[in-house]
C-alpha cells in the first residue's frame, strides 16, 4: 500500500516524533511505502528514517522551492512546480492517507482530502493521528459541523480519528483488504 502521510517538517518534541517512528515502523515492516512530502528535516525526517530502517520504500513529492531540503536516496523523488500540484501528485500517487501533527501546510491538506472525499472524488481511507491529543480541538470542529448540518455525510465516512499508530495502521490495512 502507498500511504501517504500529512506532516510537519519542523523538529519537534519527543511525544510526537515517538509515534511518528512507530507510525514509520510500521510501514515498513508491512512493506507499504511512504508518500509524503519529501523534505529531510524536522519530523518528516523522523518518519523517512523509520520507514527505511525498517525495510519499506520512500517516494517523495517536493516542491521547487523546497527541492533543497528533498531527502537524498529515495526510492523515488519527483519534484513539484508548486503545492497545488505537490498536493495532486501526492493523492494521485497513494492507496490512503494519514494525517500527523503538523501546522498550517498540513491542515490545508487534510481539508483538500476531506473535501474531495465528501464529494465523492476519492474513495481512499483517511486517517487523522490525534498524538498526545494535537487535533483534539478539529475533531471537536468536525463533530460540530457534523451536528449542525455542514457536512453532506457521515464525519464517519470521512475520516478515522485514531489516537495511536497502531490503530492507525489496522483502520489502514482493514479498509484496503491486507488484515
Amino acid at each position: 500500500m502507498n500511504i501517504c502521510v500529512f506532516l510537519s517538517a519542523a523538529d519537534l518534541d519527543e511525544r510526537y516524533t515517538r509515534p511518528a517512528r512507530e507510525f514509520a515502523k510500521l510501514i515498513g515492516k508491512g512493506g507499504h511505502t511512504l508518500v509524503w512530502g519529501g523534505s529531510d528535516v524536522g519530523l518528516m525526517k523522523v518518519v523517512a528514517d523509520g520507514v527505511q530502517e525498517a525495510g519499506g520504500r520512500l517516494l517523495g513529492v517536493s516542491v521547487e522551492f523546497l527541492a533543497a531540503k528533498a531527502r537524498p536516496g529515495t526510492d523515488e523523488m519527483v519534484i513539484a512546480r508548486d503545492l497545488a500540484e505537490r498536493k495532486r501528485l501526492l493523492l494521485e500517487k497513494s492507496d490512503a492517507v494519514v494525517i500527523m501533527v503538523g501546522g498550517t501546510g498540513t491542515l490545508d491538506e487534510a481539508t483538500e482530502i476531506l473535501e474531495l472525499k465528501k464529494h465523492g472524488h476519492t474513495d481512499k481511507p483517511v486517517v487523522l493521528l490525534n498524538t498526545a491529543g494535537f487535533y483534539d480541538g478539529l475533531k471537536e470542529q468536525f463533530r460540530r459541523m457534523e451536528d449542525e448540518g455542514f457536512l453532506p455525510r457521515p464525519l464517519t465516512e470521512l475520516v478515522f480519528f485514531a489516537e495511536e499508530p497502531v490503530g492507525a495502521m489496522a483502520y489502514l490495512e482493514e479498509s484496503r483488504g491486507i488484515a
